[in-house]
């Protein structure tokens, strides 16, 4: 997930000598040099950040336009993607949406086979969790190069080469003569795999503009949970049905092979850098002499290999270090996370072995968390119906806490819908739809709370927001990875209602963060080395304008 390469506010390339004026004060000018960082480097601003409390040390004015480089011609060139038709920019995003539930369905499908799979090789249940998490492993260390990689060459590129290794790798799974073959094949398909779920939300900020951006953000957050849901629907049948669970496997490789084959035929280039670079590199050789000293920007940025680990490896981790907000956020998420696939786990011990269901009537169980994902995700849209007004308010960059509504009614939702399954799951006389209902609810609180955190480190950390994407995905996707490993001995040794309990007690600590950086966010912002605070530079501006409009008032 990016942020935007298409200026917010007022304050754009087109409208700059307009805008900072030579009387224009310190702040003003400070604001303008920070929408300029955040135009020309989205969410991935290769330099440090200034000091706060040594003063700024950038220059007090914006660097002007190098009349040399090539840039968009004017505001509605057709060639941004962000001009482009809103038919043109749905199906986009409809692709981008199906590859991330492509993807993520591979990661649970197989946790309906693992019985199947554990007599066909011999092996102990503990040594068939690894199939989730290996997979779940690869999420960890793929973004380290799909990330990076997206910016240098394109997302086009990076989908079709990650999409089609990704098919490829299912035959190594489908045909996987023992254990250590399928593990090695599901580690490696979950490092491909997830090139989609770092890059996708990118693509969607390269087409829309941040006023319009929301309805297709909701669906691209509902599509990372609906994947999960779905696998253990698909395989459970499959299972049930007899015939081989490698089948689940082949299923898997249509499916992916069929999302490949819509992405090579619909996707084009969306990153504007590399857009425009196609652009230099099409006049020059048109014109090799006339237009040798054109250049894109994207040619002057730090592709070396220090520059692109220092934005990948260490910055991530300098912010995760430093940053409060991105500890605490990254905490809460890497719980909901976890607890997603903790259920892959958890529901069979429930309604498989409390109730005797099949598998396949297990699978059906996740349709209520499926049903609660797209609650969460319409529960966002609700919450963002005035963020266009906001943004004219505020001239483009509104309080990031004002994304933090989905996360105080998810937070809450979810500590009561774990309860609701622990205490009503544990008992089997306890008819069965009870602790199934519980499902939507827990469903919808892990949506709306992904939603909300992750768009609100969007709008906290805006050009750094890339490094702290990438600490947040490290961590989240390692506690997923380590999750399935001792869900079923906690839920078998301490109970199905005190495991829940366990889980659902530290979601009620973590769940008054989001009311507490709404009242105290600005303060810990203001601390923060590589969160920008525009929204209050810009209050500041705006209380100033109100002052001078009193005073020339009062003189009147």
């Amino acid at each position: 997930m990016d942020v935007s390469h298409t200026p917010r506010s007022s304050f754009t390339v087109f409208e700059r000598s307009a805008v900072v004026s030579p009387t224009a004060s310190t702040l003003e000018r400070e604001l303008a040099q920070d929408e300029e960082d955040i135009h020309r480097y989205g969410g991935d601003d290769p330099h440090q950040p200034p000091s706060k409390s040594a003063g700024p040390p950038r220059p007090s004015t914006p660097a002007p336009l190098d009349p040399e480089e090539i840039t968009w011609d004017g505001p509605d060139d057709q060639e941004n993607p962000q001009n482009w038709s809103d038919r043109r920019k749905w199906m986009i995003t409809i692709v981008c949406v199906v590859m991330t539930v492509n993807v993520t369905f591979a990661s649970s499908a197989p946790s309906s086979a693992t019985v199947s799979i554990m007599a066909a090789f011999n092996v102990e249940a503990e040594v068939s969790y690894l199939i989730t998490s290996t997979f779940l492993l690869g999420y960890v260390f793929g973004p380290l190069f799909w990330g990076p990689g997206s910016e240098l060459i394109g997302r086009r590129p990076i989908f079709l080469i990650a999409m089609t290794t990704y098919t490829i790798l299912h035959l190594g799974q489908a045909l996987a003569k023992n254990i250590e073959t399928l593990l090695i094949t599901r580690f490696l398909a979950g490092f491909f795999a997830v090139a989609p779920l770092v890059n996708a939300g990118g693509v969607i900020a390269d087409i829309w503009s941040v006023e319009t951006r929301g309805l297709a953000t909701s669906m691209f957050s509902a599509s990372v949970f609906l994947g999960p849901v779905m696998g253990p629907i698909v395989a459970g049948y499959i299972v049930d049905s007899g015939i081989s669970w490698r089948w689940v496997f082949w299923v898997m490789m249509m499916f992916a092979g069929s999302c490949t084959l819509v992405m090579v035929i619909a996707l084009p280039e969306t990153y504007a850098p590399v857009l425009l670079l196609k652009k230099v590199r099409a006049r020059r050789k048109a014109d090799p002499t006339g237009t040798e000293h054109l250049f894109a920007a994207h040619e002057k940025q730090d592709w070396t290999p220090r520059g692109v680990l220092h934005r990948t490896l260490f910055r991530p981790f300098q912010m995760l270090a430093g940053e409060p907000i991105l500890v605490l956020v990254t905490l809460y998420l890497s719980l909901i996370y976890g607890v997603m696939y903790c259920l892959f786990e958890a529901f069979p011990i429930i309604f498989v072995e409390k109730r005797g269901f099949t598998i396949a009537q297990n699978g059906l169980v996740f349709i209520g968390i499926g049903i609660g994902t797209t609650f969460g995700a319409v529960l966002n849209v609700y919450f963002s119906r005035n963020y266009p007004t906001l943004i004219k308010t505020w001239r483009g960059f509104p309080p990031p806490e004002e994304r933090l509504w989905g996360g105080m009614v998810g937070g809450c939702a979810f500590v009561v819908g774990i309860f609701w399954l622990g205490w009503t799951g544990a008992y089997p006389g306890v008819p069965w739809y009870v602790p199934a209902l519980s499902t939507v609810l827990v469903g919808m609180s892990i949506s709306a709370i992904f939603i909300s955190f992750l768009s609100y480190l969007v709008e906290t950390y805006l050009m750094y927001s890339a490094s702290a994407f990438a600490a947040n995905t490290f961590c989240r996707s390692l506690v997923a990875a380590a999750f399935p490993l001792f869900t079923v001995q906690m839920f078998t040794k301490l109970g199905v209602n005190w495991a829940a309990t366990l889980l659902g007690g530290v979601g009620l600590l973590l769940a008054p963060m989001p009311f507490l950086f709404y009242k105290y966010g600005a303060r810990v912002r203001a601390g923060s080395k590589f969160a920008p605070c525009v929204d209050l530079k810009i209050a500041k501006i705006l209380a100033e304008e109100a002052a001078a409009a009193a005073g020339e008032k009062s003189s009147v």
